[in-house]
């Protein structure tokens, strides 16, 4: 019986093993999903990003060449070198003095200076005509203003492809930091002051930035896009901003917008050529064409849209708009006003 209980621990024993590699297989496996749409600043669609990308390549390719020249000097030392082997005098010294002290200091130095060329670079201030977005940071969601123009949109930048943009930068509370993968690298917004920054884009498309310094309990719904248009439709969506926002068409648009001029709606947000004049939350005056509600929180649709509207504390805990009293007949008409305006 001894024999069979120590057989029998000794296989649970081995069965056990392979458990940690296993679940070495399974987080590799979850990685990998984490591919899919996150913004990278491995995969740069614009020169800002394209740089930190080139230097972290840089780094990580010597990172290899040196991992690889050690395990080959390690090899070498326990398969070659066995034996007694006569060593001359001073060839130790010289080849400390060479691989561990000459080359690294090259290496050192060059990674330094493209390090300084890629700071300058990305330092360097755009153009005097260069068009100038203002972005201020709330808890938790992003305005958005262009200079020049009157109106305002909220957790959305668009751009023009191919130019740099001059992004202006200050927080209304907390340290923000603004910060697009794919397009530049990191800016912080600090209290009392104004920070600049840029972006370009090189292609058209969609690029996700986030807040990357932790602001409290929705600091991970505190997203916005970064869309990069050819030059032409940037000025017509720059054109609508600064326009009064779209009149209803409908029987039910026109009791909407009456629900969010007479309502309690009216008292937190504006929209343009409308009696809302709020300045508390963001500028709805084009809401139906936004990516997302609530900074990323959940997708623009009328079904999430209504939610907000009746309680967006259980879609966003401890966000500053409180509970809506809307009266139920009265909200699908609230919907279909908000989604009009694009």
């Amino acid at each position: 019986m001894e024999t069979t209980a120590q057989t029998s621990w000794s296989g649970t024993r081995r069965g056990r093993r392979p458990r940690p590699v296993v679940s070495a297989l399974v987080g590799l496996c979850l990685l990998t999903a984490c591919a899919g749409d996150s913004p990278s600043a491995l995969n740069p669609a614009g020169t800002g990003a394209a740089r930190v990308a080139g230097l972290w390549w840089l780094l990580f390719w010597i990172s290899v060449a040196v991992f690889v020249e050690v395990m080959a000097l390690l090899v070498w030392a326990l398969v070659f070198r066995r034996g007694n082997v006569r060593v001359r005098h001073g060839q130790p010294l010289r080849f400390v003095a060479v691989a561990g002290a000459a080359i690294p200091f090259v290496i050192l130095v060059a990674v330094y200076g493209v390090g300084l060329r890629d700071l300058a670079a990305l330092g360097a201030a755009p153009d005097g005509d260069a068009p100038t977005v203002e972005v201020t940071g709330h808890t938790w969601w992003w305005e958005v203003r262009y200079a020049g123009a009157s109106g305002a949109t909220a957790n959305e930048i668009h751009i023009p492809v191919g130019e740099r943009v001059r992004v202006r930068l200050r927080t209304d509370d907390v340290l923000h930091s603004f910060w697009v993968p794919q397009l530049m690298p990191k800016t912080d917004l600090i209290a009392g002051e104004t920070r600049e920054t840029w972006l370009r884009a090189e292609r058209a498309g969609s690029y996700r930035g986030q807040c990357a310094e932790y602001c409290g309990t929705q600091h991970a719904h505190m997203a916005f896009l970064v869309v990069a248009q050819p030059r032409a439709e940037f000025d017509a969506w720059l054109a609508r901003l600064d326009a009064p926002a779209r009149q209803p068409q409908t029987d039910a648009e026109r009791r909407g917008q009456q629900a969010f001029v007479q309502g309690t709606c009216a008292g937190c947000h504006s929209i343009r050529g409308t009696g809302a004049q709020g300045k508390v939350g963001p500028d709805l005056s084009n809401v139906g064409s936004r990516w997302s509600i609530g900074a990323g929180a959940v997708p623009n649709d009328a079904g999430h849209l209504g939610g907000w509207i009746a309680n967006s504390q259980t879609v966003k805990p401890g966000n500053a708009m409180p509970p809506q009293p809307v009266d139920a007949a009265r909200l699908p008409d609230l919907i279909a006003y908000l989604r009009s305006l694009e």
